[in-house]
């Protein structure tokens, strides 16, 4: 047992807010760390000190790990939480901080750096009897071997990074012609993005779903799994939106792969909260695809439908004392439905470009069964420097049709005004014919997403956004000059006025 007081959050963002507060929840001091565009940001101010760390670049910042440890010890801080992206699979991050006397919230280095190499974790994964997607034990030395190992397996098949994830330093090959290109492509990215160029290949899977478990480990030698997240929709390998429980999930299909989960966390090791992700294909087999040992972006869903908090699990899990969960034996069952969506500056009508500039009003939804889980506010400065999410927006309801017209309803309360956002795309998938069914795997946006994006705006909305319009270009003409705001809050307090206006106006037509 070890006495955690004071907590160093490595991280910004939304996460960083998310794990500030599950610090305050267990009666702990959070600290936050920002570069010097995030000087403002909600992360610094909800904290209880904050340390600056660097310049915008993130390798000059949120990636230096000498940087972050001595801003734990300068603030007195027992542990460090990393969060999600960033460090937080980087096994010498996690030896740093051992090295250091700090508590890293999260797996032990060796399973860190098992998993985070997927042919090391492919191999242990075949060891502890979970299947894996046919492929190559090793990493290929060239081209020409990547060419007779495809062959071998049969075309299609993904060239992938060893050091990766999130669809960095991958790329699909579907023909002798074109590996050489998708080879070398693949090893530049893989090298820029994880300082790794080592590619291996495995066979691909023609329209499988991704779906997740969530497990947790402690200290004391449990490890449970936290049932499956549908984790399908996704683009260039980046998921979008997110739901727990899936329909393709039936229990006896659960407890096959929670069992797999399980033995693949005990297979390295592990401590804390980790995530198995599966590929399932539609003949109902299911294979291993790689391991993810941090926090994922998606816990919001797991948590409502199973009532866990993950972020404080991990925090009582790093300072030695057992999980609270599953507690005298008893499973835990999905209760209910949930949906998250992926809130990001990106533009989903052209190519989901990624978006900058002020982000000049929000409006955020609220209401039963709606979490807003945010690391932005009205006045910051959305940059190219970080990530492009926002916020995310989930949804519960008892059934998966209540949550879905939850999640209608809260997509249409949110406001964001100043750069564009996914926001209009999800509302259009929530009535997607092929959504509303369940039919979706890894290829939904390549195969609805043309058609959802080119739906008309839901019924009545263009006579709105011609009103919204006109009072826009009303405003502009008849406030006079000397009125007019001017400074840092000009932008703000004229979309407040323009708001104020077409909330008035809709009163009225109803």
């Amino acid at each position: 047992m070890t006495s955690i007081r004071r907590v160093l959050v490595a991280n910004r963002g939304e996460i960083a807010v998310r794990i500030i507060r599950a610090c305050h929840e267990e009666g702990l001091d959070a600290v936050a760390v920002y570069s010097e565009p995030d000087r403002l940001a909600p992360h610094v101010r909800q904290a209880d000190a904050a340390v600056l760390i660097g310049p915008a670049p993130a390798a000059e910042s949120y990636l230096a790990i000498d940087k972050l440890i001595a801003a734990a010890r300068e603030s007195g801080c027992q542990a460090v939480h990393p969060g999600y992206g960033f460090l937080s699979e980087r096994a010498p991050f996690a030896e740093a901080c051992t090295q250091a006397g700090l508590i890293f919230v999260g797996p032990p280095a060796a399973a860190i750096r098992a998993m985070g190499d997927k042919t090391e974790a492919r191999r242990r994964m075949q060891a502890a009897g979970v299947p894996v997607v046919p492929g190559t034990a090793a990493p290929l030395r060239d081209p020409v071997e990547a060419r007779r190992e495809a062959k071998r397996l049969g075309y299609p098949v993904l060239l992938k990074a060893a050091a990766g994830g999130g669809g960095k330093g991958m790329r699909l090959v579907r023909s002798d012609a074109e590996v050489e290109e998708a080879f070398q492509a693949a090893r530049r990215e893989a090298l820029n993005a994880f300082g790794d160029g080592s590619i291996y290949l495995e066979k691909y899977l023609e329209r499988p779903r991704h779906i997740e478990i969530q497990v947790l480990a402690d200290r004391h030698g449990r490890i449970v799994a936290l049932g499956e997240r549908e984790c399908s929709i996704q683009r260039r390998h980046q998921k979008l939106i997110e739901e727990a429980p899936s329909l393709a999930v039936s229990p006896a299909l659960r407890r096959r792969l929670s069992e797999a989960a399980t033995a693949a966390a005990g297979a390295v090791g592990y401590i804390s909260a980790g995530t198995i992700e599966f590929l399932l294909a539609p003949s109902g087999e299911f294979y291993f695809l790689e391991m993810n040992t941090r926090i994922q972006v998606e816990h919001p869903v797991t948590e409502l439908v199973y009532g866990v908090d993950l972020v404080r699990e991990q925090l009582r899990i790093a300072s030695g004392q057992p999980m609270r969960v599953h507690v005298g034996g008893t499973p835990l069952h999905p209760r209910g439905h949930a949906i998250e969506c992926r809130i990001t500056a990106e533009d989903p009508f052209n190519e989901f470009l990624p978006a900058t500039g002020v982000l000049q009003y929000l409006r955020v939804p609220s209401g039963p069964g709606v979490r807003w889980d945010a690391g932005v506010e009205a006045g910051n400065d959305v940059t190219l420097f970080y990530d492009p999410l926002l916020a995310k927006l989930i949804a519960w309801g008892e059934t998966r049709e209540s949550a879905i017209q939850r999640m209608r309803r809260a997509l249409s309360e949110l406001m964001i005004v100043g750069l564009p956002t996914s926001q209009p795309f999800h509302l259009r998938v929530m009535d997607d014919p092929d959504f509303l069914r369940g039919d979706v795997d890894i290829t939904y946006l390549e195969r609805a997403g043309a058609r959802v994006l080119a739906a008309p705006p839901r019924p009545g909305l263009e006579r709105a956004l011609a009103v919204a319009a006109a009072l826009v270009a009303d405003e502009k003409r008849s406030v006079p000059e000397h009125i007019v705001p001017t400074g840092q809050h000009a932008n703000v307090q004229s979309v407040w006025i323009a708001e104020s206006r077409r909330m008035s106006l809709r009163d009225g037509l109803e």
